[in-house]
């Protein structure tokens, strides 16, 4: 094509007679944030040349000059040297582009049967199947800090909460093995999803396959992928493998905003359950005491981000009819938010969760106050033989009674109970410590420390590699 053709520098210009207006080619350019794919598009296009050489459409030494070329792109990218062409809209151009400048002509023959529709399907299959591996590894060592914690904590008593009010002891071993089950359910959907991607769109053309015999099943071995699309219609214009990641993205932000939050709340002065190291807070501008969790507090912050990038992802696909639409160009920009941001936090929680100070013995006092063992008190009856709906009534004005006098449970005398109850006789002294009532909950999950201690064989296997 002339160089001074409207059309020069594109891969579509030949059918045009006026240059984009600028600010409609700077609106439609991709390249600023698909750029980042590069490293795929090279990889998915030197299997596409070995399927043109088993096809017939390219000599033995076509294909050596393309892979040879796509090897000298790829150096230039590694070495931060290649010079990226804006006006050549996306990643795609640009390395195709560069290939024929080092390649001579027969890079031209590498898009032969392919469109940039399959080529950016592959190239963010093969991202996402990377991405997803590194978010799993991500996880798997913030448990493995969890657990660690878990060990340390399996015998520390604290309040356990319904409501945000005081509701049974817990050991904090066992709270913090809540977050390890977790992260291991965020584990499991991120390996489904990544199956789900696991198929090969290559082939499919721009939507109704390519006219060429090319071995789909060969590319797919090729490129390391489990099984090939098969309707060509569906692999360019699926985007479900990103909707599924950016959904597991969204549950992991919920659940690792919980944990932010419970960390936040338990380093109040109210709760003082925890205190946050130096490294891990910041202080005031003007308040000269102040210690911020603001690490915890930004982790809690950027879950928005990515419940925000699931419903932009499902909001831009929703009325799309088939095949491929420009509409979907706006999938890349909050797939990578959302793989920034998890990379982000699951880099930081592992540090600020092995720095924490637990302060147990404040949480140790905290679990027996506010009549904590009531419902110990109300399952005591019940094994002398009282229904439990008798022995939650009694309970509840026991605890009315004690609350006006102001005393706790264990503060009442046999006598004062047995006005509420002649069934409880001198042994229920032993039903109302913080310690009986943690080990009256030893069945499987359970919070005695019995049953934290064999949780803990169980999620040490989850974060152990195979």
């Amino acid at each position: 094509m002339p160089a001074d053709h409207p059309g020069a520098g594109k891969l579509w210009g030949g059918r045009f007679t006026e240059g984009a207006d600028p600010a409609a080619a700077s609106f439609t350019a991709s390249l600023a944030f698909d750029r980042r794919l590069w490293r795929y598009d090279i990889a998915g296009s030197v299997a596409w040349a070995g399927a043109l050489r088993r096809a017939g459409l390219l000599t033995e030494d076509e294909r050596r000059a393309i892979v040879e070329g796509l090897a000298a792109v790829r150096e230039e990218l590694e070495a931060g040297r290649f010079a990226f062409r804006p006006e050549l809209e996306d990643i795609h151009t640009n390395v195709e582009r560069r290939l024929t400048e080092i390649a001579g002509p027969v890079g031209g023959k590498l898009h032969t049967g392919r469109s940039r529709n399959d080529q950016i399907a592959l190239d963010e299959r093969l991202y996402l199947r990377d991405v997803a591996g590194g978010v799993d590894e991500g996880l798997r060592r913030v448990q493995a800090v969890l657990v660690e914690r878990a060990e340390q904590t399996v015998d520390a008593p604290m309040p356990g909460y319904t409501h945000l009010q005081r509701a049974q002891p817990v050991v904090l071993g066992h709270h913090l093995l809540a977050y390890v089950f977790m992260f291991q359910r965020d584990r499991e959907r991120f390996r489904d999803c990544r199956a789900r991607a696991d198929v090969l769109p290559l082939g499919s053309g721009a939507l109704a396959g390519t006219g060429f015999p090319i071995d789909r099943e060969a590319l797919a071995r090729d490129l390391g992928f489990a099984a090939t699309s098969p309707n060509s219609l569906d692999a360019v214009s699926d985007r479900d493998y990103l909707a599924e990641f950016l959904a597991a993205a969204a549950l992991t932000g919920v659940h690792l905003s919980r944990l932010a939050a419970d960390l936040t709340l338990w380093a109040t002065a109210e709760f003082g359950f925890v205190e946050f190291s130096d490294q891990f807070a910041t202080g005031s501008s003007i308040m000269p005491q102040k210690k911020n969790p603001d690490v915890a507090e930004l982790i809690r912050g950027k879950s928005g981000r990515l419940t925000g990038n699931l419903v932009a992802l499902l909001t831009t696909l929703k009325g799309l009819p088939l095949a491929y639409n420009s509409d979907m160009q706006e999938d890349k920009e909050p797939f990578f938010d959302s793989v920034d941001t998890l990379e982000a936090i699951l880099g930081v929680l592992p540090p600020l969760l092995a720095s924490l100070t637990f302060r147990t013995e404040r949480m140790r006092q905290a679990a027996g106050e506010h009549f904590a063992t009531a419902t110990d008190l109300a399952d005591y009856l019940v094994r002398k033989g009282l229904p439990f709906r008798e022995a939650h009534e009694i309970v509840g004005r026991v605890v009315l009674q004690a609350s006006r006098d102001g005393a706790a449970l264990e503060d009442l005398s046999l006598d004062e109970l047995r006005r509420f109850s002649p069934l409880i006789e001198a042994d229920v002294k032993d039903a109302l410590g913080v310690e009986a009532s943690l080990r009256a909950r030893a069945v499987t999950g359970g919070t005695a420390p019995a049953a934290v201690a064999r949780a803990l064989v169980t999620a040490r296997a989850m974060i152990t590699p195979p």
